[in-house]
């Protein structure tokens, strides 16, 4: 993400003095807005190498609401976001709603919680029955082969795909799967494609090595009681509180190696509204950026939302989930898109993305810089 000169050197007194404040009125506005009454709490959007966006402890919180860095103006833009609910990885966005960063910015957001398959979620982004959509990025990628006029803008956080290993069969290592089977929730589930990744790069064959077997989620913990698999992989929260049951090892998740800065949830809005309203775009994402910000600083509070709307488990338990997963680590510009080029080039070596897919410029077609 490029640097911006936000000097006023240079400039008029008047636009000065109208820089100076609007400056301080955003400043003022998004403090009351993170943590009413409690400026110490506050955290700063800043650059964190390039093109990720992360908070600072003690640091004044400072955000622009638009690309060009001016506010929205008129009536809040209305705009219809589509997530599971029941996903632990989407509660930036319900933090950002219940903790009124989307009104921060001017907009309304209104959930629609999308139980159809990916391909089905992607096309009502881009037919506008929905404006923009979270998700995780293995999952979205290989449909987005398809030419879905949806541009991914941002990446919200990392850590929440897990695989874990029966202690009866002991399952305590990648070595010790080889020959062995794993639970999944959907052939197409991320945390598959994943691990097929992660085998692969461990000299482990996804396709010859391992089996696959398909449960429904809330099943997987009990194959692997009854012997019928030695191993599950999912998303959170689900492996999160199996693993509290002590009877299940953690052998990876998706932040283990060099894995450990990449996000796995990710933004994603339909192609007309990012070329016809660029300012509202970029509200939405600052928005989810900010949102995921809260549940890095407070994820107590998250938990308590998360669980408001459906989440499973605890609030103690969740907070604790959280902490586990890089909500504070959202990459957007180069370097999401190099994340991007990493994964589909590794999804075409475990031929999940077609042979003929070029990653460079397929990264280029699907994400879309509109905070810079």
């Amino acid at each position: 993400m490029e640097k911006r000169d936000n000097s006023t050197k240079g400039l008029p007194e008047a636009k000065r003095s109208a820089f100076s404040r609007r400056t301080v009125l955003t400043l003022m506005g998004t403090l009351g807005a993170a943590a009413p009454g409690m400026f110490g709490a506050a955290r700063a959007l800043t650059a964190s190498g390039t093109g990720s966006l992360s908070y600072i402890p003690g640091e004044p919180f400072i955000c622009r609401t638009a690309a060009n860095g001016e506010e929205l103006q008129g009536p809040p833009r209305q705009l219809k976001l589509a997530w599971n609910a029941n996903a632990a990885c989407t509660v930036a966005a319900a933090v950002a709603k219940e903790r009124g960063i989307f009104a921060k910015h001017n907009i309304g957001v209104e959930f629609v919680n999308f139980g159809g398959s990916t391909d089905q979620l992607l096309e009502a982004i881009a037919t506008g029955k929905a404006d923009a959509g979270l998700g995780l990025a293995l999952r979205w990628l290989k449909p987005l082969e398809q030419g879905f006029d949806v541009r991914i803008t941002a990446g919200v956080h990392g850590g929440c795909i897990r695989l874990l290993g029966s202690k009866t069969a002991n399952i305590d290592s990648l070595e010790s799967l080889r020959g062995k089977a794993i639970g999944i929730s959907d052939q197409a589930s991320p945390a598959k494609n994943f691990f097929s990744i992660y085998l692969a790069k461990k000299g482990i064959d996804p396709a010859q090595e391992v089996e696959w077997r398909q449960y429904p989620a809330n099943l997987l913990a009990l194959a692997v009681d009854k012997g019928e698999v030695q191993a599950l992989a999912e998303i959170d929260p689900l492996p999160y509180l199996w693993l509290k049951e002590g009877k299940l090892n953690e052998i990876a998740t998706n932040l283990t190696g060099e894995f450990a800065d990449r996000t796995c949830c990710v933004l994603a809005i339909r192609g007309s509204l990012t070329r016809s309203e660029m300012p509202v775009a970029a509200a939405l994402t600052r928005s989810i950026l900010e949102g995921a910000d809260l549940v890095a600083s407070d994820p107590a509070d998250a938990a308590a939302i998360y669980s408001g709307y459906g989440g499973r488990g605890s609030v103690e338990d969740l907070a604790t989930m959280y902490r586990s997963h890089t909500h504070h680590t959202h990459p957007v510009g180069a370097t999401l898109k190099k994340q991007l080029l990493l994964y589909t080039d590794e999804l075409k070596a475990v031929n999940v993305m077609k042979r003929s897919t070029d990653p460079a410029k397929f990264a280029e077609r699907i994400y879309l810089d509109v905070l810079s």
